[in-house]
């Protein structure tokens, strides 16, 4: 993963910075996202590894795209063809994003809960994180049984475990030692 970080973040960061100063940051980040679906479809992947000419794979993986790439993200994908990195764009995308949320100060938060959250909970969840970490936050929630009851809040390295099945985990290693 870490490689294809490396690989990935010049193309990201270029992809950015001509977005900025073009003020299209948020149509650069649907191109990208779809582009990187487009590379991680199984039928599309196995062709970009293959033998093809980066010219022949530059054109064919923009005729997928068809207008949701315009002119500057069809410019993109030539490049990382001709360098052979268009199996990378999935890494872009992630990239770009993070480039974007931190530009845009903005954290996206992912909310698992035992049962589903009420719009109230939600809106109170994403006050207080945005307290706590300075940001605008987005919620991503998902619903996990197995926590019993509660929830387990990840913002970036942030990690706050709220559930049953975390407090009786925890209970049981402070038992144990």
């Amino acid at each position: 993963m870490a490689e294809l970080t490396t690989i990935a973040r010049p193309y990201a960061k270029a992809a950015f910075d001509h977005a900025v100063e073009s003020n299209t940051v948020d149509t650069w980040a649907e191109m990208l996202e779809f582009a990187g679906a487009v590379a991680n479809h199984k039928d599309v992947n196995p062709m970009l590894k293959g033998a093809m000419a980066p010219q022949q794979l530059a054109e064919f993986f923009i005729g997928i795209c068809g207008e949701q790439v315009n002119a500057h993200g069809q410019n993109l994908i030539k490049v990382m063809a001709e360098n052979g990195r268009l199996e990378v764009l999935p890494a872009v995308s992630e990239l770009y994003a993070e480039f974007r949320n931190e530009w845009a100060k903005e954290v996206e938060a992912e909310v698992i809960s035992a049962t589903d959250l009420s719009t109230e909970k939600q809106a109170e969840i994403a006050a207080s994180l945005e307290k706590r970490l300075a940001r605008k936050v987005k919620l991503n929630c998902s619903i996990d049984a197995s926590l019993v009851a509660g929830v387990i809040i990840k913002a970036g390295d942030l990690v706050i475990d709220g559930s049953v099945r975390g407090k009786l985990s925890r209970l049981n290693d402070d038992l144990l030692s």
